[in-house]
């Protein structure tokens, strides 16, 4: 592809409560941060208003990616249109039955997500498939479209479509969807066998439905953003974040929502793989605090730590994903008490932009996050945005008594508050550390988010992180990590194939279609190659049921049979250990799922340092309560953008951005780097 060779490069990224703004000058360094509430009933609105404020016009932008919310939160909520699915005869319960395992084995209580897709609405297809992708049984096409006519009339708006062992022959999925597609050209079809090249039918049918169900309003919300930015004049390819840290063209996630659906986190761990490059760190741990979330992911040995499916909503998704482990826990969650134990909680429920924390002033009663930290200092009423919004301590102050008043005096009511949502977002950092046989404290944290700096000590002290790295404008990190990402298309193929010489020529072979299958999809955006190709494979030992993520070295397989086996088997043994703590070095192995990546580089922006030349004065100060000490008076503020590169800052103290705060508690100290990253380090006792 070749963008126009101006000047500015932006990021968008649309939150469940605000809209984040970067806009980066390649030529003089400028960054230009800017947000926007996000209201779900005009995002589109909301997304453009934003843009009309930057000090730029969209004909002079070199590179434009966006990111959102809007497939995901559409899943969550649950507000999607009407669907339909078709599926093999005797199969029709597949999306309900799932694994038949119950997820909280000790909740009497405990209820299973309902299916996206009723039952009636659930039809099955004559046809059949073997394993082998051979055709046992023709697809009655008369019959199928019986069943389609059936889920039009009762006004169904999508349809998926799952077919048994389609990710090995698509032939079936295919003249259905192109049978519907010449009847009924309004209905989305979402055929399985284009989603998800991957066996396990339950959670292939999960992930088809997530895709149909999100996939018209999804649509609907990129076609108006690409409008309305094509009449302002921007004429190049608007690249959109993929969930695997990827990115794009805006018409092919129109098609394929389900790849979005972590597209804002994704952004955030990019830029902080890019930002340890630079500071030498190669175990970190990736933690964004939003306003409804608390995201967390690992970067290990320098790289970033992926997986093959996830859950959203109690909802299977399979599909390359960073793996991110989100808690509800931001700031606008919401502190209840809980009816069943009586016992304080904080989230998963948030109160959004709209009506928003009750110190906001709009609305508002529930207490949040956010109440709790203006009610002890954490943040500045008179000065929150920059200035650009007064925060009312007295609503906040109201709403915790209203919801907790007869738990205790209020400063105690509001320290429980941020007790429990950082007990929450410490308990999300040891899911993908301590449960995986790593020791949290060989892992510093890169804190990032609107609300990152205000737990990101406090979280790090309950777990034993010595380091934290805050890095510049870091509300709007997600969005500066996906200036830093690049065009990415993943293949995929189920082939259950030994690992030894007498599978090594099917092994090659798999790998070099998955190869020029995702190659040509990149090519179709205008890149050209060559690429960057990396290869991994779903392994285990023959006669397990679960794999591990084996990352595949080309030069592993350039040395031929015998030694690929042996490398390949002492990677997955080595893994298997860690995760398990055994391993069999004698047992054979098997590649059940063959993955590939294709990668086109796009230009990374660049770190101007301006910091000043000489230490930084305090500002003014105020008082803190803090969860560990209790009440500091006179606790001094200063301006991040005043700090001097090496100026060291001794706790307790508040450093302040516009968009941000971090606070320095007592028993650390705080420090710029030579990248202009905020360094937290925990001061020896």
């Amino acid at each position: 592809m070749a963008p126009a060779h101006d000047q500015w490069r932006l990021a968008v990224d649309v939150g469940g409560t605000f809209i984040d703004y970067i806009a980066f000058n390649e030529t003089s360094g400028e960054v230009v941060i800017d947000k926007q509430p996000a209201k779900a009933d005009s995002l589109a609105d909301q997304f453009i208003e934003g843009l009309t404020r930057l000090p730029l016009q969209l004909p002079e932008l070199e590179h434009f990616i966006h990111g959102t919310t809007v497939a995901l939160n559409t899943l969550v909520q649950e507000r999607g249109v009407l669907t339909g699915l078709l599926t093999t005869a005797g199969f029709r319960d597949v999306l309900e039955l799932g694994r038949g395992g119950r997820r909280q084995i000790f909740n009497p209580r405990y209820q299973p997500v309902p299916p996206l897709v009723e039952r009636r609405f659930r039809r099955e297809v004559p046809e059949r498939l073997d394993a082998a992708g051979e055709v046992l049984i023709e697809i009655d096409i008369e019959a199928a479209m019986r069943e389609v006519d059936f889920l039009v009339g009762e006004g169904v708006e999508a349809i998926a479509v799952c077919f048994l062992h389609s990710y090995v022959n698509g032939v079936h999925e295919q003249r259905i969807g192109e049978a519907i597609a010449e009847r009924y050209p309004h209905i989305s079809v979402s055929l399985s066998s284009g989603i998800v090249r991957e066996w396990r039918e339950f959670e292939r049918t999960s992930t088809t439905v997530a895709n149909a169900y999100t996939q018209p309003r999804f649509s609907a919300y990129a076609d108006e953003i690409a409008e309305r930015v094509r009449e302002a004049g921007y004429e190049e390819t608007i690249a959109f974040m993929r969930s695997n840290g990827g990115v794009m063209p805006i018409e092919t996630a129109a098609r394929r929502p389900v790849d979005t659906l972590g597209s804002g986190p994704a952004g955030g761990v990019i830029g902080a793989h890019a930002l340890i490059r630079q500071t030498g760190h190669r175990n970190v741990v990736c933690a964004d605090v939003g306003g409804t979330t608390y995201d967390v992911a690992l970067i290990q040995d320098g790289e970033i730590v992926e997986r093959a499916e996830t859950e959203i909503a109690g909802r299977k998704v399979m599909g390359s994903v960073i793996d991110i482990v989100s808690v509800g826990a931001g700031g606008g969650s919401i502190a209840v008490i809980d009816e069943i134990t009586g016992s304080l909680r904080v989230g998963p429920e948030s109160a959004g932009a709209q009506p928003g924390p009750a110190a906001f002033g709009a609305g508002g009663e529930d207490p949040t996050v956010t109440d709790a930290q203006v009610i002890l200092g954490y943040l500045d009423a008179d000065n929150y945005l920059g200035g650009r919004m007064k925060l009312d301590r007295a609503l906040a102050e109201a709403a915790i008594k209203r919801a907790l008043g007869a738990h205790g005096e209020i400063d105690e009511m509001a320290s429980g508050v941020l007790a429990v949502a950082q007990a929450n977002m410490a308990n999300a950092i040891r899911q993908i550390t301590t449960q995986r046989g790593l020791d949290v404290r060989d892992f510093a944290m890169v804190s990032f988010g609107g609300g990152g700096g205000l737990f990101a000590a406090g979280v790090a002290d309950e777990l034993g992180i010595a380091e934290i790295l805050v890095p510049e404008n870091a509300a709007g990190f997600s969005a500066w990590g996906m200036l830093a990402a690049d065009y990415r298309e993943d293949t995929t193929l189920t082939a259950v194939t030994s690992v030894d010489p007498a599978g090594f020529e099917r092994i090659e072979r798999c790998f070099s279609e998955l190869s020029t299958s995702a190659e040509t999809e990149l090519a179709t955006y205008g890149f050209e190659p060559p690429f960057k190709t990396v290869r991994s494979a779903d392994v285990r030992f023959i006669g397990q049921e679960h794999t591990i993520r084996v990352e595949i070295d080309e030069e592993w397989i350039e040395t031929g049979a015998e030694r690929f086996a042996q490398q390949v088997k002492a990677s997955f043994v080595e893994q298997h250990r860690q995760l398990y703590g055994h391993a069999s070095e004698s047992d054979p192995i098997e590649i059940v799922t063959f993955r590939c990546s294709a990668v086109a580089p796009v230009q990374k922006p660049r770190n101007i340092d301006r910091r000043p030349a000489s230490d930084a004065q305090v500002l003014r100060s105020r008082r803190i309560r803090f969860l560990e000490s209790g009440w500091v008076d006179e606790v001094p503020v200063y301006e991040r953008s005043m700090l001097a590169r090496g100026q060291l800052v001794h706790g307790p103290a508040v450093i302040d951005e516009w968009t941000t705060t971090v606070i320095v508690p007592p028993s650390w100290s705080a420090r710029v780097d030579e990248v202009s990253n905020l360094v937290l380090e925990k001061l020896e006792k």
